[in-house]
């Protein structure tokens, strides 16, 4: 493989990893701690529960992307 494609993959799989970290941290630190401990309605924990749904979703659109990348790169 080519180095410079090398360096993408990876620091496409470094992003990934990281919006699946930051995702998961914020929604458990929002839904959990935060929001609880100021007393918003249930219809607010349902918001950050489609937020992070939604980074999620693009995690995955994101990693099939890196996927084919990797699979193109590899004929």
């Amino acid at each position: 493989m080519d180095e410079k494609l090398e360096q993408v993959i990876a620091r496409k799989g470094r992003h990934i990893a990281l919006v699946i970290a930051v995702t998961m941290v914020l929604w458990l630190v929002l839904s959990m701690f935060i929001g609880p401990a100021l007393g918003l309605p249930d219809r607010y924990a349902l918001l950050f529960d489609f937020a992070a749904l939604a980074g999620f979703i693009y995690a995955v659109i994101n990693i099939f992307q890196l996927w084919r990348l990797r699979q193109d790169s590899q004929r």
